[in-house]
C-alpha cells in the first residue's frame, strides 16, 4: 500500500479560486475522517471533476463507492469520472472513465464510443499522442514533480509537461507533487490543470 504524504496541509483558500481547474483524485486510504464526507466537502467545492481512483477494492466494492460518489457528485452538480472498472461504468450507466495507457489500449472501439468522457494517465509523448488518436477527451501526464508518492523517482519536470501539452490538442491535466504554488507555472506549460490527490484528502 502507498501511503502519499506530500502536501497534506494544503491551504484549500490557496486553490478555491482554481477549484475548477483542478481534478481531485481520491484515495480513501489517507483520507482524514469519513470518505464519503470528504467526498461531500470536496464536491461542494466545485473541482473542474472527481476521479474515483480506488483501485485496491474489488469489482463488487467499487461499483458500491461508486454509487454513493455519484450520488454526491450529483447533488452538486460534480463531475464523477470512474477509474478503471469499466464494467461497472456500464452498469451504473456512468459515460466518464479514466485509465491507464494499458486499459486504454485494451479497449475495443465499441467500448471507447460509449464514454463521453475518456481520459488516460500518459507518461511520454507517445503514450499522449495514443491516447488522442484512441479518441480520448482528456489526458493526465505525470507525474510533474517530486512527490513521496514516487518516492525515489524524479519528477519529469515542467519541460515534460510542455512537450506533452504541444503534442496534442486535447487538454492536458499535471499530476504530481502539485501544490497552489505550483499551479502557475502548469498552466505556463499549457496545461488546461492540475489533479490534487493528498492536498484534497487531507486538508
Amino acid at each position: 500500500m502507498t501511503i502519499c504524504m506530500y502536501d497534506k496541509k494544503m491551504d484549500i483558500s490557496k486553490i478555491r479560486n482554481s477549484m475548477s481547474q483542478i481534478v481531485c483524485v481520491t484515495n480513501r486510504l489517507i483520507c482524514n475522517g469519513d470518505f464519503l464526507d470528504r467526498i461531500e466537502e470536496i464536491a461542494r467545492l466545485k473541482p473542474k471533476a472527481m476521479i474515483l481512483r480506488e483501485k485496491d477494492l474489488s469489482e463488487e466494492q467499487y461499483k458500491v463507492l461508486a454509487e454513493n460518489v455519484l450520488e454526491i457528485c450529483h447533488r452538486y452538480d460534480t463531475k464523477c469520472i470512474l477509474h478503471s472498472f469499466v464494467n461497472v461504468s456500464r452498469a451504473l450507466h456512468c459515460k466518464a472513465i479514466h485509465l491507464p495507457t494499458s486499459g486504454l489500449l485494451s479497449l475495443s472501439e465499441e467500448e471507447r464510443k460509449y464514454f463521453t468522457t475518456l481520459g488516460a494517465s500518459c507518461h511520454s509523448m507517445e503514450e499522449a499522442v495514443k491516447a488522442e488518436e484512441l479518441g480520448c477527451s482528456y489526458i493526465i501526464a505525470g507525474h510533474i514533480f517530486d512527490t513521496d508518492c514516487k518516492r525515489g523517482l524524479p519528477g519529469r519536470g515542467l519541460e515534460f509537461l510542455k512537450n506533452i501539452c504541444n503534442s496534442v490538442i486535447i487538454p492536458v491535466y499535471a499530476i504530481g507533487g502539485i501544490t497552489a504554488a505550483h499551479l502557475p507555472d502548469v498552466f505556463t506549460a499549457g496545461a488546461k490543470g492540475a489533479c490534487i490527490m493528498s492536498g484534497l484528502m487531507q486538508y
